[in-house]
């Protein structure tokens, strides 16, 4: 049960006799004694006038999923299964991070009726996000108490990463045509699989020149000459391509308003959208000391539902990554020769220990990229340096990038590469490093 204002009001308006008798103390106290038991009655009687929450039928409408940032709309019927009117507010218990707008619904539903309530839903956390009960407050017809009850109404949807770096995708696949010949782009240079047999022009490469398929192409009774072929190449597909993510404590701070892991989710789903569409085969594993999430076998649009569903309940968790169980997780998804992209933190020597000890496991069967986020605040403290804080932090922000180089020299000595960037620019940069490795034929 709950009181309204009015119900307040209504005791506040009992200090009028109390006033007006104010000579006879007796008469004031037998009064506002009387004022306060006609208001208790009419509260009551109000009470018990008002519809049951209780008598209440709740069905609930949700999408099953939603990207993180768009707009997703929940339904809530509810039914008046009792035979009084009911009047009053209808609260959803949705999660604060749902961001459910409104909240609190007025009603009027008359008996055996049925009212739906459209609730706007805009996430602004990955995961699942869950609602368990709803609340029925049933006011009687002077609103003066009411009758209130929570009802079982559970529901949920599962919010999946934005994949806010699909916008290159478009520019990035046009490259990967230019690489495979499907466009009129000429490009020079071999790629690492036979494509196809073509004459010879200027600016060729005579390395490239297939003199058995000139010899057979000669025909000297046409008086034209011999023809001289040259073979076209292509990048090689049904490659394999590992995804691994970092899901330890370190992919859980906040780089430019976004945690380094959301950063690592949309440019492993770049990259798998990109590799797809270049015929090779993909696998994801996210993994700390347990494995997280993983997506295996999956192909074509099979495969960014799967990794967009599996990243939607990865959180980091707050423990050090245990990097000497990298390589098995590696073998346990292939035994052939793959690409194998690390997105992990590097600005640390200390932290980066674990990922150096490993390294010369991978890249002694395996092609290893290691994919780091920067912070571009850092980039940023080194030019400002106008008073003695500001130099104290460009030197800080100066030992920071000095340290990322030192992780980085050191990753290339083992034989991976390493790419950086922003929140922004990493997506971009990995497929493009994707794209280097397939001009030059080492993938």
């Amino acid at each position: 049960m709950t009181i309204s204002g009015r119900f307040v009001a209504l005791l506040a308006l009992g200090a009028v006799p109390v006033v007006l008798l104010g000579g006879s103390e007796a008469a004031a106290y037998a009064a506002f004694a009387g004022w306060l038991l006609l208001s208790l009655l009419l509260g009551l009687v109000d009470l018990l006038v008002a519809g049951s929450p209780r008598a209440v039928a709740l069905e609930r409408t949700l999408p099953a999923r939603v990207r993180l940032g768009a707009e997703a709309v929940s339904e809530l019927y509810v039914t008046n299964t009792g035979r009084r009117t009911l009047r009053g507010t209808v609260r959803d218990g949705w999660e604060p991070s749902a961001a459910a707008e409104p909240t609190r619904t007025r009603i009027a539903i008359p008996p055996h009726e049925r009212r739906r309530i459209v609730a706007s839903l805009r996430p602004w956390r990955r995961g699942e996000r869950r609602v368990r009960s709803v609340t029925v407050r049933s006011w009687g017809p002077l609103h003066l108490w009411a009758r209130q009850a929570t009802l079982e109404a559970p529901g949920r949807i599962r919010v999946l990463p934005p994949f806010t770096a699909r916008k290159h995708l478009p520019s990035r696949l046009a490259r990967l045509r230019e690489l495979e010949g499907s466009t009129s782009v000429l490009l020079r240079g071999q790629g690492s699989e036979f494509d196809s047999l073509r004459e010879y022009v200027r600016g060729d490469d005579v390395r490239s020149i297939d003199w058995r398929a000139t010899a057979r192409r000669h025909d000297p009774s046409g008086g034209q000459g011999a023809r001289v072929m040259v073979r076209t190449w292509r990048p090689e597909r049904d490659r394999r391509v590992i995804i691994v993510i970092d899901s330890a404590r370190t992919s859980a701070a906040r780089v430019a308003d976004e945690p380094r892991i959301d950063t690592a989710f949309e440019a492993s789903l770049l990259l798998a959208a990109l590799a797809t569409r270049a015929g090779d085969r993909i696998d994801m594993v996210a993994y700390d000391r347990i494995v997280r999430g993983r997506v295996q076998g999956a192909s074509g649009p099979e495969l960014l539902s799967r990794m967009v569903d599996a990243m939607a309940g990865i959180e980091p968790a707050l423990i050090e990554m245990d990097w000497s169980a990298v390589p098995a997780q590696v073998a346990s998804l292939t035994s052939q020769r793959s690409l194998v992209v690390l997105l992990t933190s590097i600005e640390s020597p200390g932290g980066s220990r674990g990922l150096l000890s490993v390294l010369p496991q991978l890249t002694a069967k395996h092609l290893v990229v290691v994919a780091s986020v920067t912070d571009p605040d850092t980039l940023q403290a080194t030019t400002e340096r106008r008073d003695r804080d500001q130099v104290y932090r460009a030197a800080a922000a100066e030992r920071s990038l000095l340290d990322l180089s030192r992780v980085a020299a050191a990753v290339r000595r083992l034989g991976g590469d390493v790419v950086t960037g922003s929140p922004a620019d990493l997506p971009p940069a990995l497929a493009d490093r994707y794209l280097a490795l397939k001009a030059a034929g080492r993938l």
